[in-house]
């Protein structure tokens, strides 16, 4: 009777990961040979361990990473500009907790967005909030947020994220009004939150795109997102025909 007035508090308390080692240990013999600071020990571990897992989940989730990667597996025999003692660096996510930005540029198919979501997945296992957002939707939803009246909502919520990773980059033709949105979306983090960058276009072409014909925007998003920024220039031929099982 004890036994189950006690499960049923650490239910009631959401101590579940704790409710499950517990009953772990009534059902197993060889936990009657531990102490009792071994046992507890044992308890408060398991709900760590559940804790952290949950979080995690509830992390990736909200993320919404288009590429399901972690930085274990990246290819570092194919040759095509990737650094390993630098992804090292960006692995301890140092970068995203000063609110620094990474920009990733490099033709179709070499990786570009799977390098984005590993660091992605990376983060979020050292409890940072991740969202991944491909560049031509996410303006979209700001042209419907700015009709239903949520724009500033939105922005506002996008300024919070940990890393916010912009996919896609330059695929598609900005209008005055989706180059202001996505300025507006810059400077929410600017200097606060880091932003991973993806782009076919090489960054040198940046800001003819971003301008095209209003330079004063351009100056703004590029000193925002370039200034001190890591940049990972991708080379060589598309990854996709290859699917390798380690990565890419």
């Amino acid at each position: 009777m004890m036994t189950h007035d006690t499960l049923r508090k650490m239910n009631e308390l959401k101590l579940f990961g704790m409710a499950h080692a517990f009953t772990q240990q009534i059902e197993s013999a060889s936990a009657t040979h531990l102490s009792f600071e071994e046992r507890v020990g044992l308890l408060v571990d398991h709900e760590v361990a559940f804790r952290d897992d949950r979080r995690l989940r509830r992390l990736l989730t909200n993320a919404k990473l288009r590429e399901s990667a972690c930085l274990e597996d990246v290819d570092y025999e194919t040759r095509r500009g990737l650094d390993r003692s630098a992804m090292a660096s960006l692995a301890l996510c140092n970068w995203i907790r000063r609110g620094m930005n990474v920009v990733v540029t490099g033709a179709t198919g070499v990786g570009k967005t799977w390098i984005a979501c590993a660091l992605g997945n990376q983060a979020c296992r050292l409890g940072l909030t991740v969202k991944f957002e491909r560049v031509p939707m996410l303006l979209e939803d700001l042209a419907i947020a700015h009709a239903d009246g949520t724009f500033r909502k939105r922005i506002v919520a996008l300024g919070k994220i940990d890393l916010l990773i912009l996919d896609d980059l330059g695929i598609n033709i900005l209008t005055a009004e989706r180059r202001a949105d996505l300025l507006e979306v810059i400077e929410a983090r600017s200097g606060m939150k880091a932003t991973l960058v993806t782009s076919q276009l090489p960054v040198k072409r940046w800001h003819d795109y971003l301008g095209d014909g209003n330079p004063t925007v351009a100056d703004a998003i590029m000193d925002r997102l370039i200034s001190g920024a890591h940049r990972i220039e991708l080379m060589g031929e598309s990854m996709r025909a290859k699917r390798l099982p380690r990565g890419v």
